[in-house]
């Protein structure tokens, strides 16, 4: 199964709400009016897309029906698209200009921070790319053997320490031997954390300056993982992060089993954040550059017939 249609599989659930909500919109509204409309915004509000996003989405597409002079019902649905397409086609290229670079990878616990550092490291390596991982979340019990395993799975190397290690040494150590390698990229593991945990944020800037310090002209990447299902909350870890975190971009798990899917444009649109990576999956292979052309084919169906 390609990952285009393992893509589509994970967002069922989101499909199936999504599309039917819309496809009954416009079986019950024949005509483009200001009643469609509104009903088209409830419909984004209540499937997780957030409330400033819907709204600014609707207001760009009641200007795109004048603009196009859309008269037809089904012409509506591809204009949504469009829309859609317009919040997350946002440069998501990763930025591995330097050798080494640093991909430093943050968000609360339970997201699967762990598990998608091990299938980006694999993804880069399968791409040519010598990668050393360092298990810099030193607080969480066991965290460090899980990681381990990850890194031994994806044939990475990994810099540790035990249990209770201060984090940024863990991070000095990783970088000096990536130096030695010459290795491509190196890729931190962080505690998880919250914006109310203050010694955890501490640490996060503490690893930052030790980054900044050893690798001062290295391109450096920070991506936040966010558990797609979990909706609205996303958002709002995204935006507690970057009060203290300068975040690059996002990583997003979970989108398979969920209905909340449509949350990734409210991301995207208020954080003005590119989605990098998308899982949708357990196994090491299911995590991929995003793409958004996929993923609006993947929860919205084309009309065949309608107006490009």
């Amino acid at each position: 199964m390609g990952f285009f249609d393992k893509l589509k599989q994970g967002l069922g659930k989101t499909k199936t709400s999504f599309d039917e909500k819309i496809n009954n919109a416009f079986s019950i509204f024949h005509k483009v009016d200001e009643e469609l409309l509104e009903e088209l915004e409830e419909i984004l509000i209540t499937s997780d897309i957030g409330m400033e996003t819907s709204i600014k989405m609707i207001n760009n597409l009641r200007q795109r029906i004048k603009k196009e002079n859309i008269k037809e019902v089904e012409q509506v649905k591809e204009a949504l698209r469009k829309e859609m397409l317009n919040i997350l086609n946002i440069d998501n290229s990763l930025n591995l200009n330097t050798k080494p670079t640093v991909i430093l990878v943050v968000g609360v616990n339970g997201v699967g921070k762990t598990t998608s550092i091990g299938k980006i490291a694999n993804y880069l390596k399968k791409d040519g790319k010598k990668i050393v991982i360092a298990a810099a979340d030193t607080f969480r019990a066991a965290a460090v053997e899980q990681i381990e395993i990850w890194a031994k799975r994806s044939g990475c190397d990994i810099v540790k320490k035990e249990e209770g290690s201060d984090p940024a040494s863990v991070i000095y150590e990783a970088i000096k031997i990536t130096k030695q390698a010459n290795a491509d990229i190196l890729i931190c593991d962080t505690a998880g954390r919250l914006h109310n945990k203050k010694y955890l944020m501490d640490e996060l800037a503490k690893i930052q300056k030790v980054i900044e310090k050893e690798l001062p002209n290295s391109s450096k990447e920070v991506l936040i993982v966010l558990d797609a299902s979990t909706g609205q909350n996303a958002i709002s870890q995204v935006k507690a992060f970057m009060q203290t975190t300068p975040l690059t971009g996002i990583i997003l798990t979970k989108l398979d089993g969920t209905a909340k899917g449509g949350v990734v444009l409210g991301i995207v649109d208020e954080n003005k954040l590119p989605i990098k990576f998308i899982g949708v999956g357990e196994q090491i292979d299911d995590m991929e550059l995003f793409n958004a052309e996929d993923f609006v084919k993947a929860i919205i169906e084309e009309d065949p017939n309608a107006k490009k």
